[in-house]
């Protein structure tokens, strides 16, 4: 009932997952990212302590591999389960229930994976696949919701349309972006539409946040508000 893919953006190595389907609130359970290390997607019948726990072991050192085989083991449902994985040094292990509903399946590439189940057809993961390498000039963001704007437009979760999520992680425990459409008609078209306005004040602000090498962060509103006010200047 759903796609997704987890990509490392080449120019900043920060990790991001998308994410569309025909149920409400994708974007609570399917994504999760170990920031600088790797993220999850967990989804079909979803178990959410594949993302919470699958976590705990990247953050541990286990491979992607790994992680899978731990947290399948553990689970009597995991043929109604599909997972997949990718850490920051670009590898990937999945895992589809033999359970899952058709079409369902999982692809890879340099550098992102892609994973989906109760799909349109095959097409679906393959034009999100080939949009994603054909965007590469984008904005990682941009990026990730063209491929999966383009695997909609294949097709996409073959029961309809209902939420959609955009999750980016840089080096910090909180995410650089965390978008989610949870209940719309067009849901991938409104996580566009968010993303947009996330570079009106957003996408400025977030540098003066508490970091982990700059606990305090940046406390002067003369300064966060000049800076934004020139940023936005400059793209009048």
């Amino acid at each position: 009932m759903t796609w997704s893919i987890i990509a490392r953006d080449p120019a900043t190595g920060h990790i991001g997952i998308a994410v569309a389907t025909r149920f409400f609130a994708v974007g609570a359970r399917v994504p999760h990212i170990a920031a600088g290390i790797g993220g999850i997607a967990t989804q079909a019948l979803v178990n959410p302590y594949y993302g919470i726990d699958g976590v705990t072991l990247l953050r541990e050192g286990r491979s992607p591999r790994e992680v899978i085989d731990t947290l399948i083991a553990a689970d009597d449902g995991r043929e109604s389960r599909q997972l997949h994985v990718m850490d920051i040094k670009g590898r990937i292990a999945a895992h589809t229930g033999r359970e899952c509903i058709d079409w369902c399946g999982h692809i890879q590439g340099d550098g992102f994976s892609l994973a989906g189940n109760m799909l349109a057809g095959g097409t679906v993961l393959d034009d999100t696949a080939h949009a994603y390498l054909a965007n590469a000039a984008l904005p990682f963001a941009q990026r990730l919701i063209a491929a999966m704007k383009a695997g909609e437009a294949a097709g996409g979760d073959k029961r309809g349309k209902q939420s959609a999520a955009l999750l980016i992680h840089a080096d910090e425990e909180w995410s650089d972006l965390d978008l989610r459409v949870d209940d719309h008609i067009d849901p991938l078209a409104e996580l566009e539409r968010l993303e947009q306005v996330s570079r009106q004040r957003w996408v400025h602000f977030r540098q003066f946040m508490p970091t982990r090498r700059n606990p305090a962060g940046i406390t002067d509103r003369a300064i966060i508000d000049a800076t934004i006010e020139a940023a936005m200047a400059g793209k009048a």
